[in-house]
C-alpha cells in the first residue's frame, strides 16, 4: 500500500525551515532530483524566486523556492544581494525538507556512517521552500512580517501540507505569528506540523502549542554510532560520535581532566566546560581531554579541545542531560558519553597518577534497545498558555538523523569547518517535525476526504507508548516519560492509515475554543475573516481534541466527545486506565457504527476519588475505544487535582 502510495503522490510540501537556525534550501542536492516525476501538478501557482541568484534552479520535484526578508531588513537595516535567495547557507532547511519528501537516494551516509538509501517520508511528494529566518540580530532570526507573509504566499501557491520546524518561547495565540499564519492555512485545508522546542527537559517549555497544529517532540531511533573511550585499567565507556578521523587503537593517550588544563586566568568550573580561552595548551598537547557538557555547543568544545592541541575530546553528560547521547561531527577524534559514565572517568582521571586511553572510530549499531526515549531536549508541557490542550501531541525520530545537506557549510556548521559532504546528521525537533510532515503527506493522498483535525487524530489515536522491549517509553534519565513528553506517543504511520474512528474539529470549534480563552472581537479578529460572534456558554472541556486534560480537577468534571467512524462497520468497547487517584467512567460503554461517516457522542466522567488522598500533581491514563477488528482508538487522559 505505502509503495503504491508514493508513486501516485504528487502533492506539495510547504516547508518554513527553522527552529532557533536558519532556513533555506540547496536545490543542487540529490534528494531533489526530478528523475521519476511528471509534469508539475497544474494546481501549482507557486514560482521559483531566484532572479538575483541565477544558479538556484528549481525542476519538477522542488518546484518552488520564496525567500522573506522585508521584517528583517526593517529591524536590521538595508540587505545586500547576498539575502536575495531561498538558498541554504546552513544546512538546517535542505535537511528538513529532504526529511520529509526528499527523493530516493542510494548509498547516502555521513563519513561512511550509517550508509543506505536516504528518502523522505514522502519521496515522490513536490516540495517548495519558504526562506523566512536570517543570522541572528540581537537575538532575533524570524521576523513576525517575514512568518506571516510566508503564510500568506503558501496559501495562494496551492500547497497542502505546511512543515514548520521553526519556534520561539510561548505566547499567546494572539501573539504568536505562527499561530495565526497556520490557522489561516487550516482554514484552506492545509495541514500544519510544528517542532515542540528544544528547551526540555525542563516543564512547560513546549512551544507552537495551537491546537490546530500538529506539535511533535522528539526521541531516539534504533540505531546509534558507538565510539567507545577505552582506559588503562581495561574500563570502556560507550559513547556516540560522528567524528570523521579515529585515533590508532595500538597507541595510548594521556588522559586530562578540562579542570586540571585550565588557563591561569580561568576558572576550574569554566575550563571543565572548555570553553574559549580558559584551557592551557601546554597541558592539553598531545592528550586526549575529558570535557563537561553544557553552556557551549557540543562542536564548540572540540574545536577548543583541538585549537589546545588535543588529539581526542570526550565530553561527558551533565546530570540533567542523563543518558541522552548524540552523535556530532567533530574535527577531531571525540565521544559523547552518559551522566553515570561521565562521573566515573572524571574519578578514574583523577585518581589515576598517569591515565591513559584511546578512543575507538565510530561505527553503526542497529537494533539497539531500548528504543524510542525522549530525547532530554524536547520540549515539555504542560501548555503554559493554553494547560487546557495536551502538547506536544506527538513524538517522533529527532536523534542523530541523516538527511540532506547544504554544500555551503561544514558539517559543524562552523566558519572553520572546510568539509564539505550532501548528507549530515542533526537532531532536534526541527528533525522530528518533517518525519510526522512526510507521513502527513501519504494521509492526505490515502483519504483526500479527511480534515486536518481528523488526519491529526489518526496519528494521535494511534501511536504508541511502548518501547522496543514492550516496557513504556523512558527519559533520558532512564524514568518512565509521560505524555507532557511525548503526547499521545510514539507515531505508527501504518496504523493511522486506518484509524478506525476520528474526532473532527471544525474552524468554527477553534473560534469557539479562543472564545473559552476569554479572547475578545479584537484578538478573534485576527484568526477569522468575518465578525466572529461568541457563544453565550463554551468550555475548554467539551473542545473535541483526541487527548483529555483537566488541568485544574475539584470534585469530578463531565466531557463530551463525537467520534466518527472512518473504517468498516462495527462496535467499539470503551476501555478505561484511570489515572492514580481518579475514577474515570464513560457513557455509553459500546458505540455502534453501521456505515462509514458516521457520528457518535459520549460522555467522559472524571472524578477524584478521595480528596486528601489526591496527588497534587499530574497524573496520567487513557480511554480506548476496541473493535473486534484491531482498531484500538486511544486517548491520553491528564488530570490535574486541584
Amino acid at each position: 500500500m505505502i509503495d503504491f502510495l508514493l508513486e501516485k503522490w504528487s502533492r506539495c510540501i510547504y516547508v518554513i525551515m527553522k527552529h532557533y537556525m536558519i532556513s533555506g534550501v540547496w536545490p543542487e542536492s540529490k534528494s531533489f532530483s526530478d528523475e521519476g516525476l511528471g509534469p508539475i501538478p497544474s494546481k501549482w501557482k507557486g514560482i521559483c524566486e531566484n532572479d538575483k541568484d541565477a544558479k538556484f534552479l528549481c525542476n519538477r520535484k522542488l518546484i518552488g523556492a520564496r525567500y522573506f526578508n522585508k521584517g528583517y531588513a526593517a529591524a536590521v537595516g538595508p540587505l545586500n544581494s547576498s539575502f536575495d535567495t531561498p538558498r541554504d547557507k546552513d544546512g538546517h532547511g535542505t535537511h528538513t525538507l529532504s526529511t520529509a519528501g526528499g527523493n530516493f537516494v542510494a548509498k547516502a551516509s555521513v563519513f561512511g556512517l550509517g550508509k543506505g538509501t536516504a528518502k523522505g517520508g514522502s519521496p515522490k511528494a513536490r516540495v517548495a521552500a519558504y526562506k523566512v529566518c536570517w543570522p541572528p540580530v540581537t537575538g532575533n532570526e524570524c521576523y513576525d512580517a517575514d512568518i506571516l507573509a510566508a503564510f500568506d504566499m503558501a496559501i495562494h501557491d496551492g500547497v497542502d501540507v505546511l512543515s514548520v520546524s521553526l519556534g520561539g518561547g510561548p505566547s499567546k495565540f494572539f501573539n504568536d505569528s505562527t499561530a495565526i499564519g497556520s490557522f489561516h492555512a487550516v482554514k484552506h485545508g492545509m495541514v500544519v506540523i510544528c517542532s515542540a522546542g528544544n528547551s526540555g527537559p525542563t516543564d512547560s517549555t513546549v512551544s507552537n502549542i495551537a491546537p490546530w497544529q500538529i506539535t511533535v517532540g522528539a526521541s531516539t531511533m534504533d540505531r546509534d554510532f558507538p565510539s567507545y573511550v577505552v582506559v588503562s585499567n581495561n574500563k570502556r565507556y560507550k559513547g556516540q560520535s560522528l567524528s570523521s578521523k579515529g585515533l590508532p587503537s595500538n597507541k595510548l593517550f594521556p588522559l586530562i581532566s578540562a579542570a586540571d588544563a585550565k588557563a591561569a586566568n580561568a576558572s576550574t568550573e569554566v575550563a571543565l566546560l572548555c570553553e574559549a580561552g580558559t584551557l592551557d595548551p601546554k597541558k592539553v598537547k598531545g592528550k586526549i581531554l575529558v570535557c563537561l557538557r553544557g553552556d557551549n555547543a557540543r562542536i564548540d568544545k572540540g574545536q577548543q579541545a583541538l585549537l589546545a592541541g588535543a588529539v581526542g575530546m570526550v565530553l561527558a553528560n551533565a546530570q540533567e542531560n542523563g543518558n541522552e547521547l548524540l552523535a556530532d561531527p567533530h574535527l577531531l577524534p571525540a565521544s559523547h558519553i552518559n551522566f553515570t559514565d561521565g562521573a566515573d572517568l572524571f574519578r578514574d582521571v583523577n585518581s589515576t597518577k598517569r591515565p591513559v586511553g584511546y578512543l575507538t572510530r565510530a561505527t553503526t549499531e542497529l537494533g539497539l534497545k531500548p528504543a524510542p526515549i525522549m530525547a532530554a531536549f524536547s520540549s515539555k508541557g504542560p501548555s503554559s498558555v493554553a494547560p487546557e490542550i495536551l502538547k506536544p501531541d506527538i513524538t517522533a525520530p529527532g536523534v542523530t538523523i541523516i538527511a540532506a545537506y547544504t554544500e555551503a557549510a561544514g558539517p559543524t556548521n562552523e566558519d572553520y569547518d572546510r568539509r564539505r559532504i550532501p548528507f549530515n546528521a542533526l537532531s532536534g525537533t526541527s528533525m522530528s517535525c518533517p518525519h510526522v510532515s512526510g507521513i502527513v503527506g501519504l494521509l492526505k493522498t490515502l483519504h483526500p476526504e479527511w480534515s486536518p483535525a481528523a488526519i491529526k487524530s489518526a496519528i494521535m489515536t494511534t501511536a504508541s507508548i511502548q518501547d522496543n522491549n514492550k516496557g513504556q517509553i523512558l527519559n533520558a534519565s532512564s524514568y518512565k516519560a509521560t505524555p507532557f513528553s511525548y503526547g499521545a506517543g510514539h507515531i505508527q504511520p501504518n496504523l493511522a492509515m486506518d484509524p478506525g474512528l476520528v474526532y473532527d474539529l471544525t474552524e468554527n470549534d477553534y473560534l469557539n475554543f479562543l472564545c473559552a480563552l476569554g479572547y475578545n472581537k479584537t484578538q478573534i479578529a485576527l484568526f477569522s475573516d468575518k465578525t466572529y460572534r461568541c457563544p453565550e456558554y463554551v468550555s475548554t472541556a467539551n473542545f473535541n481534541y483526541p487527548s483529555i486534560t483537566v488541568p485544574k480537577l475539584s470534585g469530578s468534571i463531565i466531557v463530551s466527545r463525537t467520534v466518527r467512524n472512518v473504517g468498516s462497520p462495527g462496535t467499539y468497547i470503551a476501555r478505561v486506565r484511570n489515572p492514580k487517584g481518579i475514577s474515570v467512567s464513560v457513557e455509553p460503554r459500546s458505540l455502534k457504527f453501521l456505515r462509514v461517516g458516521e457520528e457518535k457522542n459520549f460522555k467522559v466522567t472524571i472524578k477524584v476519588r478521595k480528596v486528601r488522598a489526591a496527588t497534587k500533581d499530574y497524573v496520567f491514563g487513557d480511554l480506548v475505544w476496541a473493535d473486534d477488528k484491531q482498531h484500538q482508538v486511544r486517548s491520553p487522559i491528564v488530570v490535574n487535582p486541584a
